[in-house]
């Protein structure tokens, strides 16, 4: 077994404007703060690793999903972050149609959003 076999995990997250990010992960997704680095990283606990918002003047735009979260019952997620002011993405594509904001994908049921920055984030609840 390597190191990396039992090591913590660090998502790192680019953001144009912190203090705007910051807003949206406390209030809008309640995640728990626990501070800045020196280095201008501001992190947060998230069950068992750590989310790092790091200031990037130009930002970044990924067309994939950056961040999942793993939910339990992805219904009662989505309903206690929409009432946060957390908008949900919905479509209705060949293969990816949302019901209610969720869609089932084989194994699991997801549900999609943004954060101020554009970094596209997820919910999911496996179902098997």
């Amino acid at each position: 077994m390597t190191p990396l076999a039992t090591s913590s995990v660090t998502c790192m997250l680019p953001v144009k404007d912190l203090d705007r990010a910051r807003r949206f992960y406390e209030e809008g997704l309640g995640l728990e703060p626990l501070g800045a680095k020196p280095d201008g990283k501001f992190v947060y606990r998230c069950g068992g690793t750590e989310l790092a918002l790091f200031p990037k003047p130009e930002g970044t735009k990924a067309e994939h999903t950056a961040l999942s979260f793993k939910v339990e019952r992805i219904e009662e997620a989505v309903a206690a972050l929409a009432q946060r002011g957390v908008r949900f993405a919905d479509y209705d594509l060949p293969g990816l149609k949302t019901v209610e904001h969720v869609c089932v994908l084989g194994s699991e049921k997801a549900a999609w959003f943004e954060d101020p920055e554009g970094n596209i984030l997820c919910l999911h609840q496996d179902l098997a």
